[in-house]
């Protein structure tokens, strides 16, 4: 099948290109530049370069349109969050022969939306994490005073990434450890990142449930350990493990997904308790995930059971995988390093059960472990670990020195 998979600059583009390609399907691959992570891998029959989605959506789903059509696509998949609510939103003006194997826009909508996840699995009976939605800086103290939230507090907004006048932008999690820190964060928000949510703060590992959902029916699922994460608070995993999906978890999400009437794949994260084993919702992610190729090593090959729903042949039940395969993103993990060498615990917000920065360090610095493969460096196909290399030397060190 001819397959077009955007944002090639993404790891889970670069798992989906070699995945589809290493079984003889035809995979072009989309960035905002022809060369990109993706499109170095052998297993790419073709970069293209597309406007900026974030910039210039219209200009960008004129150019899906046109490559569909040119080159006779049969599968669109999206990858990043903008591109996947633009093709979602647009996919009335797809041609019929091009199949998009991703939610409806609704479902999609309402994934990206952390408070509505925190109601939806509050009303189904998950553990969720003590929380306050402000809608604007004024609301904060009273907020606080009612709800009796506790610091440090995580800041969330409620979307990871937001329209504004001037264009997308992206949030992210951050922490405060009393009021002036806390209101000065607020503050630095521009009106629309708000409503934000401040969230207790859940002391343990991140974890994963991951699934591709038939119309509302699960036929596949896999999930995984964070081993570390960028940064060390809580953020990318770097080094990550498989391992059986918790069978509550594994309910929760599926309830949530099903709620939702969810089609394709989803990432449902958790953040486990260290002190009670409680598994926490976080969010959803409505897409591909960065670490999609452990599921795939693992034996759980989400882009081919993708393609397999598309053309009615899909599994009648989750396949099952292996535990304990664990992949490294290698330069993600040097990006660890450079926290941990360049910057304060207090700057690190690092919680109180961390083994410390000397014991992070090492751990980092042990070049193997049982059962782990590289993420990017596979010596089958060395274009996209070349390519990444020279990009991390090129941003990390030479600007350095400049």
């Amino acid at each position: 099948m001819k397959v077009f998979v955007t944002d090639g600059y993404a790891r889970a583009a670069l798992a989906v290109t070699r995945s589809l390609g290493a079984k003889g399907h035809q995979v072009f691959v989309g960035s905002e530049s022809k060369r990109s992570l993706a499109s170095s891998s052998k297993y790419c029959h073709l970069g293209v370069s597309y406007p900026n989605p974030a910039e210039e959506p219209e200009a960008f789903v004129e150019f899906l349109i046109d490559c569909v059509e040119q080159f006779g696509i049969e599968v669109l998949m999206p990858v990043t969050d903008v591109c996947l609510l633009l093709v979602s939103k647009h996919r009335a003006r797809f041609p019929s022969t091009c199949s998009l194997p991703i939610a409806d826009d609704e479902a999609i909508n309402a994934a990206a939306d952390k408070n509505y996840i925190l109601e939806l699995a509050k009303s189904i009976g998950m553990p969720v994490p003590q929380s306050l939605v402000i809608n604007a800086i004024d609301d904060v103290e009273q907020g606080l005073r009612e709800t009796g939230l506790e610091y440090p507090v995580v800041l969330k907004p409620v979307r990871s990434r937001v329209k504004s006048a001037t264009g997308w932008i992206s949030t992210a999690v951050d922490y405060a450890a009393d009021r002036d820190e806390l209101l000065g964060k607020m503050q630095a928000y521009v009106p629309e990142v708000y409503p934000v949510i401040l969230q207790q703060r859940i002391s343990g590992v991140g974890s994963g449930a991951f699934y591709c959902f038939n119309k509302g029916r699960c036929i596949a699922k896999f999930a995984h350990s964070r081993l570390r994460e960028k940064p060390p608070s809580g953020g990318v995993s770097v080094l990550r493990e498989s391992r059986l999906i918790d069978p509550k978890v594994d309910e929760y999400s599926q309830k949530l997904l099903t709620a939702l009437g969810w089609h394709g794949v989803a990432m449902v994260e958790f953040k486990v308790d260290e002190a009670t084993g409680d598994a926490y919702i976080m969010e959803i992610n409505g897409r591909y995930w960065g670490s999609l190729q452990l599921a795939i090593d693992a034996g759980v090959d989400f882009p081919e059971i993708l393609l397999s729903m598309v053309s009615a042949d899909d599994p009648k039940d989750p396949p099952e995988y292996k535990t304990g395969v664990k992949t490294r993103w290698f330069w993600g993990d040097m990006d660890l390093l450079l926290m941990y060498l360049l910057k304060k615990r207090e700057a690190l917000k690092l919680p109180e059960q961390h083994p410390g920065r000397f014991r992070a360090i090492l751990s980092i610095l042990l070049p193997w472990s049982r059962g782990q493969r590289f993420e990017i460096l596979r010596f089958k196909d060395m274009g996209p670990w070349f390519y990444e290399s020279k990009k991390w030397i090129n941003t990390n060190l030479l600007n350095r020195l400049d």
